[in-house]
């Protein structure tokens, strides 16, 4: 007698295959995205390096701007506005010792593929105690 496999057995197992493959591509997706995210906080500390020695040179953070942070729209600069070169654009703001820097997910005329969401990335760092407080939203 010969045994095979019925069509409601091959069902359930096609079935079963397309939700693990859903699931599978929903968490690649979020690694990907994350890898994204770890680009962006590497710039946000070269920025925050670029504060550190404007500070250390002149005792504090006062006129620290954009431009001193090399944050621009030309090419070899990092980007204050989406760019095809990444997947975020940046941002940064000086008060007395702390320095805050942004970096938003670009959703149009960013690298590809563009976010869903424009998600931000915050650093908020204390030059004069060294504390730093990371924030943001969409998971980075």
């Amino acid at each position: 007698m010969k045994r095979a496999f019925t069509l409601l057995e091959l069902i359930v197992v096609i079935i079963i295959l397309g939700i693990l493959a859903t699931l599978g591509l929903t968490q690649y997706g979020r690694m990907v995205e994350r890898s994204r995210g770890a680009e962006a906080k590497a710039i946000v500390g070269d920025i925050r390096k670029l504060a550190t020695a404007y500070r250390l040179e002149r005792g504090n953070l006062t006129g620290f701007t954009a431009a001193n942070a090399n944050i621009g729209t030309a090419a070899d600069q990092i980007p204050s506005a989406c760019a095809a070169s990444h997947y975020f654009n940046y941002g940064v703001a000086a008060a007395g010792n702390v320095v805050t820097i942004t970096a938003t997910r670009c959703t149009v005329n960013g690298k590809t593929p563009n976010g869903t969401t424009a998600g931000t990335l915050t650093l908020a760092s204390d030059l004069s105690t060294g504390i730093d407080t990371w924030g943001g939203t969409g998971g980075y």
